[in-house]
């Protein structure tokens, strides 16, 4: 009986993302919930106010702090793909200028929220899918519904420079590429 259950979990364990990587949960209903604890991952990089669309209105110019699970950026420098269940987070903040003793230059001000790249091999047929928690108001969702695959996943499949990643734009990713 052991060893039937023992077969039964092998096939489980080797389809899960890196050991002790936390991963995705979801609703009920199938919705992402809002990842936690993403300020204590990795740190991939940050940019103020990029756009990916040309003719498009300015940007905003907000910063956009990446941060992944420590277990999937071990996984990127040794196979230059992200395991299943790789969930990489874009806190988005205001800029701020002028404020208390800054008279020059910007910084991270209000936090407006978070969106997340997660790749889930199993749920999504393209792997990776896109999420926005910045509610109505600025207010946090506690769980997302994926953008549409026009609307994230056909840029990043096209321009992102590993596996539907802009790795181009984050330091400690772009160092791992040939």
């Amino acid at each position: 009986m052991r060893v039937a259950m023992l077969l039964l979990l092998i096939p489980v364990a080797l389809s899960s993302a890196e050991p002790g990587m936390p991963g995705p949960k979801y609703t009920a209903s199938g919705r992402l919930t809002r990842p936690e604890g993403w300020r204590e991952w990795m740190f991939a990089g940050a940019n103020l106010g990029m756009g990916y669309t040309e003719g498009q209105e300015k940007p905003r110019m907000n910063y956009h702090n990446i941060y992944l699970q420590r277990e999937a950026y071990a996984y990127f420098l040794k196979n230059r793909k992200f395991p299943d269940k790789t969930m990489m987070v874009m806190e988005v903040f205001a800029r701020g200028t002028k404020e208390s003793i800054n008279r020059q230059g910007s910084f991270e001000a209000a936090p407006l929220g978070i969106e997340v790249a997660l790749k889930d091999e199993k749920r999504f047929p393209e792997k990776w899918a896109y999420f926005n928690f910045i509610g109505e108001g600025g207010k946090p969702m506690a769980d997302s519904a994926p953008f549409r695959k026009d609307a994230c996943w056909n840029c990043h499949n096209q321009h992102g420079a590993a596996d539907n990643v802009f790795v181009q734009f984050y330091p400690v990713l772009r160092e791992a590429l040939p």
